[in-house]
């Protein structure tokens, strides 16, 4: 009977779910997003979404053998973030540049720190600001689908954040087209019923929690109402639906905790609607989640749950303390 007996490590009760079928159900969650960015801005944006994946896997897999480790692109998580990256970019966006944002993401920010799970911050949107930054002019070339007799035509023109900035009421697309993806934007943050449809599937599926979601888009909502401003615009407009469901709720960059979640997306939300409101910049989203992931260490620091033995521990130890 002894010799029956297993001696191993915890846990001891393990679930099917590993990394790439948790990275496959975010894949298939991108994909009402990805067929709406290519029928409202044409096949273009199919090639840069694939110019994104194709990058990211290779230079995934080209890092990992120079580094001499174990080889991870089976694991799915260089095609998530070649989609978020594509996702994030302007549809007229060169190829090469995006290729380059595409090393940022894997090479710089995933695999010189260690690979999936140790990264401190999310690849796609540190090379988002990094591509904001370093070349401005083309990820702020954006082009507005318009509705005609022969179907949409897409024109050169502002996205409705600058337009808000601007003053330009009268510019402004209607909420219905917002909703359905018909203004400008980056490729994949357009149509908001698609990536709301995303985001439930994700639900759904246990991949993520609503919590982050919830509590983001809550927060710019009522942040709107008192700073004067419209909600349901601020909420339609910009990148701040991708950001809340598929960005802001990466495992290693969000905390473990459901109070740090809360904590996290309330900052969000706020930094946010700060830069949208207040900022030079017109969009928020992208660096309030970067600046957030700086933090969730500290978050998680001061939301961890302490065993219940240990409190029990602790009380006993304080009791001995006093007697003596």
């Amino acid at each position: 009977m002894a010799e029956k007996l297993i001696v191993k490590s915890s846990p001891h009760i393990k679930s099917p779910v590993n990394t790439q079928r948790i990275m496959l159900d975010v894949i298939i969650a991108m994909v009402p997003a990805l067929l709406c960015s290519v029928f409202i801005f044409g096949f273009r944006a199919l090639l840069l979404t694939v110019v994104c994946v194709f990058s990211c896997v290779v230079f995934e897999y080209a890092s990992r053998a120079l580094m001499k480790r174990e080889n991870t692109i089976s694991d799915l998580s260089a095609v998530v973030t070649g989609m978020l990256l594509a996702f994030n970019l302007p549809v007229t966006f060169p190829f090469w540049i995006a290729v380059i944002g595409s090393f940022f993401a894997i090479v710089i920010v995933k695999q010189l720190f260690g690979g999936i799970g140790q990264n401190f911050v999310n690849p796609a949107i540190a090379a988002r600001v990094f591509l904001l930054i370093s070349f401005a002019t083309p990820m702020t070339d954006w082009v507005i689908p318009k509705l005609t007799n022969d179907g949409i035509a897409l024109v050169s023109g502002a996205t409705p954040l600058p337009l808000l900035a601007q003053g330009k009421m009268l510019m402004m697309p209607p909420y219905h087209y917002m909703l359905f993806g018909l203004r400008g934007g980056c490729l994949g943050e357009t149509a908001i019923l698609a990536l709301l449809l995303g985001g439930l599937y994700l639900i759904v599926r246990g991949v993520i929690t609503p919590t982050i979601p919830v509590v983001y888009l809550g927060t710019v909502a009522v942040l709107s109402l008192l700073f004067g401003v419209d909600p349901i615009f601020h909420l339609l407009s910009g990148g701040v639906v991708l950001g809340a469901f598929f960005m802001a709720t990466d495992y290693t960059t969000s905390p473990a905790t459901e109070r740090g979640k809360v904590i996290f997306a309330l900052g969000c939300g706020l930094i946010t609607m700060l830069i949208r409101v207040f900022g030079s910049y017109p969009e928020g989203a992208s660096f309030s989640i970067l600046f957030m992931n700086i933090l969730v260490p500290h978050i998680n620091n001061l939301t961890r749950l302490t065993p219940f033995a240990a409190v029990k521990a602790q009380k006993k130890n304080k009791a001995k303390e006093g007697q003596a």
